[in-house]
């Protein structure tokens, strides 16, 4: 028998915002699938994010809908109990213990979904469900908006509207709560340390894999149940692709690794990338530009503070990260013009950061009427400026090629500026030289 591991009120609450923000529309949620890895092996499961936000239930094969001022308010459709399947795969809650534990009115066995479905929407006018995410229960519902619209066609109440469910969430998921905080100050508090345990262990010779287990058995023995995305343990040329996940090539004495990992706390992921010498002493050259990119980095942190925008920031990214491409001979010419012609794109092709919570490029809008979107209290990002120069480029100096750094931390933003919740992971030359093979 397992119990849920989380306040049933935190979801209840959620709930209660939400129908605030509905406006009367009906909100169908699906589950993740299951998705098969190889032959008869299933990837490890996680739950879709919305769907734990709203009911903190983890098994796959199931639907919840939220109805506020219809009754029954919440239905759910789960997995029915199986003792033989349970005998092989696990505990299912099945409809009593949901109903029961989770705090759902109505809850049926999944397969009385499709038939019960048209009931529970014949009420409303609007659908609050997102398309092409799961095919199987598209299906379900457009055949249902169909049938509605057929059962209308002599009221003229016109057809079902669908909308998309991840705006309106999106926009509640994007103002972290204090629990919500804590969970990623967890999270990240963790993965600081982990990648720390990296660094320790990091040495010439050792393979890149090697090292991500490190990382994966530091963050679970802190209590994460599994990394936030696929790790990056990139070293050498390698730094320079931005989501190289291969990691499985020795790190050579002398070259730079850049690992960009962070684990999952209660749903909640870090995000953070620190690079650094394998051999735990950076080269003049390494030193030199990599002291410039923390320098631009710690700059653009500081910067994060209520009413400042993500755009603003991204400017003062390429402004600051464009003075570094010329110090180096990398690009040369007026400024202004290598600004406006976007020629710095060829070293630093990515946005400065993303929104950060339970998914790693979290939910919420980034424009608000056309305008970027002002940084609020309680919106949780990331900084990440960097520069890769590829191996084979003729135009870069010879020292640089080859040369990838990206330097992340995970920002709060509190009501008078920022916390850096990745404050713990070293970054200053010095930190990293203290610690890397030690």
């Amino acid at each position: 028998m397992r119990t849920p591991q989380y306040d049933m009120n935190i979801f209840k609450d959620r709930r209660t915002e939400l129908a605030r923000r509905m406006r009367g529309a009906v909100l169908i949620l699906a589950s993740n699938p299951h998705v098969i890895r190889n032959n008869d092996v299933h990837y490890p499961y996680r739950q879709d994010s919305n769907f734990f936000y709203l009911t903190g239930f983890e098994e796959s094969d199931s639907i919840f809908i939220f109805r506020p001022g219809l009754q029954p308010e919440t239905v759910m459709f789960v997995q029915p109990k199986d003792p033989l399947r349970e005998t092989w795969d696990g505990f299912l809650y099945g409809p009593e213990a949901t109903k029961n534990l989770f705090g759902i009115e109505e809850v049926y066995t999944i397969d009385k979904f499709e038939e019960m479905l048209p009931k529970l929407v014949k009420d409303t006018e609007r659908l609050l469900y997102s398309l092409f995410w799961n095919t199987e229960v598209d299906k379900a519902i457009l055949k249902t908006v169909q049938n509605v619209a057929v059962s209308r066609s002599r009221s003229n109440k016109g057809n079902l509207a669908i909308e998309d469910s991840r705006v309106v969430l999106g926009e509640m998921r994007i103002k972290k709560s204090a629990a919500e905080l804590n969970f990623m100050r967890n999270a990240c508090k963790a993965s600081s340390e982990a990648h720390v345990e990296v660094m320790k262990a990091c040495k010439p010779g050792i393979n890149e894999r090697a090292l991500h287990g490190v990382f994966m058995r530091a963050i679970m023995e802190r209590g994460a149940a599994r990394e936030g995305y696929g790790s990056i343990v990139a070293s050498g040329a390698s730094a320079t692709t931005l989501h190289y996940t291969f990691n499985d090539q020795p790190c050579k004495d002398g070259d730079i690794l850049l690992i960009d990992a962070g684990g999952e706390f209660n749903y909640y992921t870090a995000d953070i990338t620190r690079s650094y010498p394998v051999n735990g002493k950076f080269s003049p050259a390494q030193k030199r530009v990599y002291g410039k990119i923390l320098d631009v980095q710690k700059k653009l942190v500081a910067a994060v503070k209520p009413n400042e925008t993500r755009e603003n920031i991204q400017k003062k990214a390429i402004d600051g990260l464009v003075d570094i491409m010329m110090d180096e001979n990398l690009l040369r010419g007026a400024k202004a013009d290598i600004i406006e012609k976007k020629s710095f794109l060829k070293y630093y092709m990515h946005g400065v950061g993303h929104w950060l919570g339970l998914d790693v490029h979290d939910a919420g809008l980034t424009e608000i009427g056309g305008e970027p979107r002002p940084l609020e209290e309680g919106v949780c990002l990331t900084i990440e400026p960097g520069l890769y120069i590829p191996f084979d480029d003729q135009d870069a100096p010879k020292e640089l090629r080859g040369f990838g750094v990206r330097i992340e931390d995970n920002i709060l933003v509190t009501a008078t500026g920022h916390e850096n919740f990745t404050s713990l992971c070293p970054k200053e030359i010095d930190e990293l030289e203290a610690v890397i093979g030690k």
